[in-house]
């Protein structure tokens, strides 16, 4: 399945049925009167979380989405049929935004929500509805009410726990796959990842998910290489796992390019919890890597962890550390408990 993130879609619910006007004409019955029935609502257009998605994919495909008109109604105090509804099945995590790709309408982030896009008309009255002391035989009703059109984008922020970030070819894709069952594309050459992958991973009988990103590089922010397409992935994340390659000779200025474009995006993402990671230390001497870990905790100011993911070398501590960082997060995002007043 390929993978697809923000598309745009045209949604119309449907318009109401018209009032009908009818009298009731039968034998031996000298005074029918009015019996025109309403018109039907029109159905309206819904946005629905379900699981097991994780893609825009199906909305490449159909763009159109269009709600049932609501029947006209009918003689004998017939109400017209209402229109069907139309719903959009988008993975946890969509946001759907109006036309101008700046507006948030909704977040969808719970598997079940439902939220009303575009809501369908209104039937209109028939002449039964006229019907008074002065005015015993109307011969008026009221058409239904119009749909509403919009234009929306649908982009899609998917929900891990812990994002990956760092360099093309700095083993994000490689410690995924170490600690997952999930198997990215891995090669050596930069950019082999192309679009996010998703991984669960689990240690001390305790599972959480790890996004991979396609590797950033300077000027990302800017549109170069892949740009900063794919940030919008980790900003649901609890704690960012910064990867460093340490067969780098420049690990400091490698991490304070990827430390400008998280600055350089912009939000709060630059001040997540972040944990940094000198990775393939398996290829380094034990003087390279006292040199490099001191120049990268120099650079980060504060303490940096060592791993290879190839070698499956630290990659329990660093799992450890980052289910840490998730719990104080869900800690400090827990409402508080305000405590019930004691009565006698």
């Amino acid at each position: 399945m390929k993978f697809l993130d923000l598309c745009k879609v045209y949604i119309r619910s449907g318009a109401g049925g018209g009032g009908c006007i009818s009298f009731r004409r039968e034998k031996y019955i000298e005074y029918g009167g009015p019996d025109g029935g309403d018109g039907g609502g029109g159905g309206s257009v819904w946005a629905e979380a379900v699981d097991g998605l994780n893609t825009l994919i199906d909305f490449r495909y159909q763009q159109h989405f269009f709600a049932k008109n609501g029947q006209p109604g009918m003689g004998k105090q017939r109400t017209g049929k209402d229109g069907d509804d139309i719903v959009l099945r988008v993975p946890v995590g969509t946001e759907i935004m109006d036309e101008d790709q700046e507006t948030v309408i909704v977040d969808i982030t719970e598997v079940g929500q439902r939220v009303q896009l575009a809501r369908g008309g209104n039937g209109g009255w028939g002449n039964l509805h006229f019907k008074s002391a002065t005015n015993q035989a109307p011969r008026r009703s009221n058409p239904g009410q119009d749909g509403v059109e919009r234009t929306l984008w649908l982009r899609l922020k998917l929900i891990a726990d812990v994002g990956l970030l760092g360099l093309p070819n700095a083993g994000k894709s490689t410690f995924l796959a170490a600690t997952s069952n999930a198997r990215p594309k891995i090669a050596d050459y930069p950019f082999t990842t192309l679009h996010p992958n998703l991984g669960v991973v689990g240690v001390d009988n305790t599972e959480f998910v790890v996004a991979d990103i396609p590797g950033l590089i300077e000027g990302a922010s800017e549109g170069r290489g892949l740009g900063d397409l794919f940030l919008g992935h980790v900003e649901r994340c609890s704690v960012l796992l910064h990867l460093v390659d340490g067969t780098s000779e420049t690990v400091a200025e490698d991490y304070q390019t990827i430390i400008t474009e998280l600055e350089h995006y912009g939000g709060d993402l630059a001040l997540k919890p972040r944990v940094t990671v000198l990775n393939k230390v398996d290829a380094l001497d034990e003087e390279q890597l006292a040199s490099k870990l001191a120049e990268l905790e120099k650079a980060s100011g504060g303490p940096v962890m060592q791993m290879s993911g190839v070698a499956k070398i630290g990659t329990v501590d660093v799992l450890r550390t980052l289910r840490g960082e998730i719990d104080e997060d869900k800690l400090r995002h827990k409402p508080a408990v305000e405590a019930e007043s004691w009565q006698p």
